[in-house]
């Protein structure tokens, strides 16, 4: 059960204990149905969408290590870092607006200069 007292912080930290297990079910149990998610591909809204999302993501995620979380009853912030099918390090941010225990906005920013060194790794082979 959630407490009351810093809400969307737990959350927040249950939707990421799901999600780097890679448990979809779970971490769609967190998402609201009109979620928005800005990510740096663009935005996508609606629960059907992000779940798309999230399946293309966790096909290349092999780990992610939680650094640091804040949080309040509102809003919830935890810094990560993704080991990736491409990438073996990609810092990560996810910005959490939580209402009613469902994620409701999630805003990520994520590091994409070892993304693009891979790729330019891949097409120079």
């Amino acid at each position: 059960m959630i407490e009351h007292q810093d809400r969307a912080l737990q959350v927040a930290l249950e939707y990421y204990g799901a999600w780097a297990s890679k448990d979809l079910e779970q971490t769609m149990s967190f998402i609201a149905d009109d979620v928005v998610c800005d990510a740096p591909a663009g935005r996508i809204e609606g629960a059907r969408a992000y779940r798309g999302f999230l399946e293309s993501f966790f096909q290349l995620l092999e780990r992610a290590e939680l650094i640091a979380s804040f949080g309040d009853d509102e809003t919830a912030m935890l810094l990560y870092d993704n080991e990736t099918v491409p990438v073996p390090s990609a810092p990560s941010v996810g910005h959490f607006t939580v209402q009613d225990g469902k994620i409701t906005r999630i805003r990520f920013i994520f590091d994409r200069v070892p993304y693009e060194a891979a790729a330019r790794t891949r097409q120079a082979l």
